[in-house]
């Protein structure tokens, strides 16, 4: 068998911010029409919440933050080297950047040797390109190298097992790379050093119909008939899935590192919490079932309950869990961040 590192990590894009911007998110929520009129005023939030937000509107808070996300990106880049893959797999999710109105796939395999992204210039998020922690211009490139003959081993695999998975041979999105495995990349390199090991992306949809009707987070919720649109795959099926994947390389030629990369609760997803904060009780649920190794659990979460806690991105690790938890893989948390006003919290674990 081929040994298998799992990763759980985070594709956050306030991560990447300067630390005035990092609010941005939450400073738009407080200025939207939707906000009850007491929630306005600093001195009706929660004391935490006040204490982030200080006198600096978030920039401190923010900067700590990063440091944080950070030390926990460089340690599992250190296990990653430390591991020397053959092969890297990222989960990630597609916010209408490669997938639009033609077609919105359940899951996608990407059967590439090459690419390149430019995760700066501007996009369904940003008419203009956006500044960086890094400082690097808006048209940097990244390039990566990709595997094709992994990707069809493991759809090949998938369909014998038969599971049917779509797949693509190039992508669409003139940014290249969707925001989650981009960062995800740009993150396990913070300094730079380069990224030298191929990469395999995996799309999981985690928002359903709301992808289109938001465009990807940059519309406001609107209103349904009494047909919805269709959901994303269910907690379920993306643990089946990673399950299958996990045996799948496993039997394959290549040692491979797992990445379920995603945020857990959203602040602009948790309408409980009027879209300004995250669902800090549900994650720290997750994480006791992630210290205490209780992923199989994960396969049961329903829909309704992920998305009334904004945890619609927990999908992914689901992936990641079924592989572990199949794998007999043992968690080990490197950091759990909680936050108010930078709208995810985030965790950082290895599974090995």
């Amino acid at each position: 068998m081929a040994e298998i590192l799992g990763l759980g990590t985070t594709h956050a894009p306030t991560i990447w911010k300067i630390p005035e911007e990092m609010t941005s998110s939450f400073r738009r929520t407080l200025g939207g029409k939707n906000l009850p009129p007491h929630l306005r005023d600093p001195r009706n939030w929660p004391e935490a919440m006040q204490a982030e937000w200080g006198n600096d509107q978030g920039s401190a808070a923010g900067r700590k933050y990063n440091q944080r996300c950070f030390a926990a990106t460089r340690e599992l880049r250190a296990r990653l080297d430390a591991f020397k893959p053959d092969l890297v797999i990222i989960y990630g999710d597609d916010q209408y950047e490669n997938f639009v109105e033609d077609i919105v796939p359940p899951f996608c395999i990407y059967i590439l040797d090459e690419m390149q992204s430019l995760p700066y210039a501007a996009g369904p998020a940003s008419p203009k390109p956006r500044p960086n922690v890094w400082n690097e211009p808006g048209d940097a490139v990244f390039k990566h190298k990709g595997n094709a003959r992994a990707g069809r081993y493991l759809i090949n695999y998938l369909r014998d097992h038969e599971i049917h998975i779509p797949y693509a041979y190039r992508l669409r999105y003139k940014n290249g790379l969707a925001h989650s495995f981009i960062n995800t990349l740009l993150f396990l390199d913070p300094d730079r050093k380069g990224f030298d090991y191929p990469v395999l992306p995996i799309h999981i949809n985690c928002y359903g119909g709301d992808l289109i009707r938001q465009r990807g987070g940059t519309k406001a919720p609107t209103d349904v008939d009494d047909e919805p649109d269709p959901s994303a795959p269910s907690a379920a099926a993306c643990f089946d899935i990673g399950r299958a994947i996990g045996r799948a390389m496993a039997a394959s030629p290549w040692r491979t590192a797992l990445i379920g990369s995603s945020s857990w609760g959203h602040g602009f997803l948790t309408a409980k919490n009027h879209w300004l904060y995250p669902d800090h009780p549900s994650d720290q649920k997750r994480l006791a079932d992630l210290k205490e190794n209780r992923l199989a659990e994960w396969r049961n979460f329903r829909r309704e309950e992920l998305e009334d806690a904004g945890e619609h991105e927990l999908t992914i690790w689901c992936a990641l869990a079924g592989a572990m938890s199949d794998l007999n893989k043992k968690s080990e948390v490197i950091d759990y961040i909680e936050t108010f006003t930078l709208n995810t919290d985030s965790c950082f674990a290895v599974f090995s």
